[in-house]
């Protein structure tokens, strides 16, 4: 049987990195695989959101794409993704931003994509360093949109990820102040020692 929602047992299913340091440290997309484990990440984002302060939910390119739009069909907003430059076929506004990597990016979103005064959740798979979340706030202000807040299965604790939680309502999977949180922020995971593939299949029970 699961534990309570605050075990938050899906978080063991993410996988390390397998491919070197120009990737993420690890890869949360196998909660994704399991339909149990994703229906409960779901669950618990939701959870901590309140539909009537937001209007549409925009996920950054790409795994934001994933988690955000589960979101939005869960509390029954549209979905708008921000897209990594070169991608969508309509005018975009773009902006550059350095993402966790330390390589320079640009993103870019349709324009227009909203009314003025449009409360826009941001919604990505890890808030790492917080460029890439940098990007897109900044591409729904020059819209004239506000912030609705930030989702993310895990905000990793450092200065800029403190002034997004003193600023704007963020939720995330990995509660802050939990060994969860303790674990990203020295990004390994005591999970990773004993990962088993098997137990992120579609088709595999989780007891």
């Amino acid at each position: 049987m699961k534990g309570p929602r605050e075990d938050r047992w899906y978080l063991k299913l993410m996988s390390p990195n397998t491919k070197g340091e120009k990737f993420a440290w690890l890869d949360p997309t196998s909660i994704y695989i399991n339909a149990a484990a994703f229906t409960d990440l779901l669950d618990d984002i939701t959870a901590d959101l309140n539909a009537d302060e937001i209007d549409v939910v925009a996920g950054l390119d790409a795994m934001g794409f994933v988690l955000g739009a589960g979101i939005a069909a869960r509390i029954g907003r549209g979905f708008l993704p921000i897209r990594k430059a070169g991608k969508l076929c309509v005018d975009t506004d773009k902006v550059s931003f350095g993402n966790y990597s330390g390589r320079t990016q640009d993103m870019e979103m349709r324009m227009p994509a909203y009314a003025p005064g449009t409360r826009v959740l941001l919604v990505d798979q890890w808030v790492e360093t917080g460029g890439t979340m940098d990007g897109a706030i900044r591409l729904v202000e020059r819209q004239e949109g506000k912030v609705a807040g930030m989702v993310a299965i895990a905000i990793e604790t450092n200065e800029r990820t403190k002034q997004y939680r003193d600023s704007y309502h963020c939720v995330s999977a990995v509660l802050p102040g939990t060994n969860w949180q303790e674990q990203c922020d020295r990004q390994t995971l005591d999970s990773f020692a004993t990962y088993d593939h098997e137990a992120t299949y579609p088709d595999a029970g989780v007891s």
